[in-house]
């Protein structure tokens, strides 16, 4: 927090949901003492509230109890306009952590691999589609015209991403009409969770003040672009890369060939973790450069795990970018599922795959068994079946999280598995937005 809140300021703080939706609490800032030291009451049925707002009552969540929303005051960030936001934490009444917090999940992925010495920093990419805007009427992917022609809308998103501390590297128009990514600079990863909440936030009051509704849906128009949420991920041991230095294939270290092991073998278990509404599928399929096979290749933007190596055209270092993920995830469960998975295959010393290094679509079915490239699973009760019985996600996640995240998706299968698939595209087109 640069300054702090005048009295007659908001004070928001937010959680993530299940369904990967944000939802809030606000208070006078004469109330932010009470938000930072007791916390504001919520329900415990908050941690499995649905994608529509129904409740997914569950044997741990049901009407009876209370939990506790903190924030911290350093946590606080200018929105602008007489507003601050913060990421707020569940507690138990007393104060002791809340084991179904999506917060704490990541807390505990990241202190299983500082056990072992090592640390990680997570870089998030956002891609978004913006609606009823006038401009521009033409789009090209990655063109100049259409970054001009909304030149008003991108100026004003990085000024107010500036102003709340959101740390913007990069911004081009996209594949789909009205589509743009922006790219957040690697933090560690709470703080990069958080920062990747904030500028959804930044972007969907952007928006609204150009007329506009920005939307983070997987897919926001039928037969349209889908957006992704991709995260990068490095990996040092005592300022060390793990991923660039080593005697291995593009310097990988034993370690770090070991977290590619450990994020190709387990991904599978982990996708209701990481694109799981009821249209990621639509999404997650072959030529959409999504990720949808699971496999691991130097810069394959078909494979579910792309290497990027330390070279000139690189100045962050090497890291690997998880490209299955979207913006329907909870972006800490789905950073404690990646960190997860890279620490289980340190932990195993497990070895590195074989690579992929074409469109995997195009190997034989010999070629595919060899290297283990096959397509992840695409329908939700797949995933849902997968992440039940994985013992690793229960290490990570733990038991109250993982009961809440199969009873919010179950929700989710009962509700839309029969609607046409248009209808769902347009209930869900603003769900992920601020």
């Amino acid at each position: 927090m640069t300054n702090p809140p005048s009295p007659n300021d908001l004070v928001i703080g937010s959680i993530v949901d299940m369904a990967g939706v944000m939802r809030a609490k606000v208070v006078p800032s004469s109330r932010l003492d009470s938000f930072v030291k007791s916390g504001m009451g919520a329900s415990p049925t908050w941690t499995v509230f649905c994608v529509d707002d129904a409740i997914a009552f569950s044997p741990s969540f049901t009407v009876a109890g209370d939990l506790r929303l903190h924030i911290a005051t350093e946590d606080l960030r200018d929105l602008g306009g007489g507003t601050r936001w913060a990421p707020a934490r569940f507690t138990n009444q007393d104060g002791s952590p809340f084991p179904g917090c999506t917060r704490s999940a990541l807390d505990r992925a990241v202190n299983r691999l500082a056990s072992a010495g090592i640390s990680a920093l997570i870089g998030h990419e956002i891609e978004f589609t913006l609606f009823d805007a006038t401009e521009p009427q033409l789009w090209a992917a990655y063109g100049l015209s259409s970054v001009l022609s909304t030149e008003g809308f991108l100026t004003d998103l990085l000024e107010a991403a500036q102003l709340a501390g959101v740390p913007i590297e990069q911004v081009h128009a996209e594949y789909g009409h009205n589509q743009f990514e922006i790219a957040l600079g690697p933090a560690e990863p709470l703080r990069a969770a958080d920062n990747m909440v904030l500028a959804r936030i930044v972007i969907s009051r952007t928006a609204r003040k150009h007329g506009m509704r920005a939307s983070f849906s997987p897919v926001p128009v039928a037969g349209g672009s889908g957006n992704g949420a991709h995260q990068h991920l490095s990996l040092t041991r005592d300022g060390a890369p793990l991923f660039s230095g080593g005697e291995g294939p593009y310097g990988l270290s034993d370690d770090g060939a070991s977290a590619i092991a450990g994020l190709v073998t387990r991904l599978p278990e982990f996708m209701a973790a990481l694109a799981s509404s009821a249209v990621s599928a639509l999404r997650l399929q072959p030529g959409m450069w999504s990720g949808a096979y699971c496999c691991w290749g130097l810069e394959n933007r078909e494979a579910a795990v792309r290497f990027c190596a330390a070279t000139l055209g690189n100045p962050k270092g090497a890291n690997v970018e998880v490209k299955a993920v979207d913006p329907s995830a909870n972006p800490y469960l789905s950073s404690a599922a990646i960190l997860g998975m890279a620490a289980s295959g340190i932990e195993q010393g497990l070895a590195l795959p074989p690579e992929v290094r074409v469109n995997p679509a195009d190997l034989s079915e010999e070629e595919r068994i060899a290297s283990g490239a096959w397509l992840l699973p695409t329908t939700q009760p797949q995933m849902l079946s997968s992440i039940a019985g994985s013992e690793l996600a229960r290490e990570i996640f733990g038991d109250l999280v993982l009961e809440a995240l199969i009873a919010v998706k179950q929700h989710e299968v009962d509700t839309f598995a029969h609607l046409p698939v248009e209808q769902t595209i347009e209930r869900l087109r603003f769900r992920w937005s601020a």
